[in-house]
């Protein structure tokens, strides 16, 4: 039975300790973001509280909150399923994220405590040492997630973050489906590295700039490359 453990992510903190229903969800969440979970396949608790190493009621629990966020759908007399990724949704999540990513930006440079700024100059070592011919995408993809999480955190706005994460997720999955299709992505995370440099040096002005950018250069990345 395999154990279960999960990146940081959004509100967590050192030390902190996770409920099993937080952490199913973590894991489940990230495998349908990542499309380890694929589109439209259908969702068994028993066999995922079997390989999370947990019980059915916190899986039960974290799909509750993952039906909410529109990463699976439940039919009736039919079943629950991750949800296709529609690429018409696109313009919508762009919309929404083009005008949230760079206020996130501006007040993770104006709010970020110490220790934020200490996990984002970590985040900014490991995109320096991204290296896209040992690294495969995946990998780099899971970096960008962190990234963005991050940056969501140090704003230190609830709302602002739960909202974010649950657009840069979809955002994601929408990513990973053209994958294969996408000739720059390290280009893509490293992006990241002047973004978190404006909000560690405190320069909110930039930061929503850079944060601006980065969405808009996420669009057409994924229009081209359909």
């Amino acid at each position: 039975m395999q154990q279960l453990t999960t990146e940081p992510a959004q509100g967590e903190r050192a030390g902190e300790e996770l409920s099993l229903a937080e952490r199913a969800y973590r894991a489940i969440r990230d495998r349908l973001v990542m499309l380890e979970i694929r589109p439209g396949a259908p969702i068994h608790e028993e066999q995922l509280a079997q390989s999370l190493g947990v019980g059915r009621t916190p899986v039960r629990e974290a799909l509750k909150r993952l039906q909410y966020e529109r990463l699976i759908t439940t039919y009736p007399r039919r079943g629950t399923f991750a949800t296709e990724v529609n690429i018409t949704d696109l313009a919508h999540i762009s919309e929404v994220r083009q005008e949230l990513e760079p206020l996130a930006a501006a007040q993770a440079a104006r709010r970020a405590t110490a220790a934020d700024r200490a996990a984002l100059t970590a985040l900014r070592q490991q995109l320096r040492g991204a290296d896209p011919r040992r690294q495969d995408a995946i990998a780099l993809m899971h970096l960008d997630l962190r990234v963005h999480r991050a940056v969501y955190a140090a704003a230190h706005n609830p709302y602002l973050e739960d909202t974010l994460v649950r657009h840069d997720n979809l955002a994601t999955r929408i990513w990973c489906l053209f994958l294969d299709r996408l000739s720059d992505m390290a280009g893509h995370v490293e992006e990241h590295g002047p973004l978190i440099e404006a909000i560690v040096a405190g320069e909110p002005e930039r930061a929503a700039r850079l944060a601006r950018s980065h969405v808009e250069g996420f669009e057409r990345a994924v229009r081209a490359a359909i």
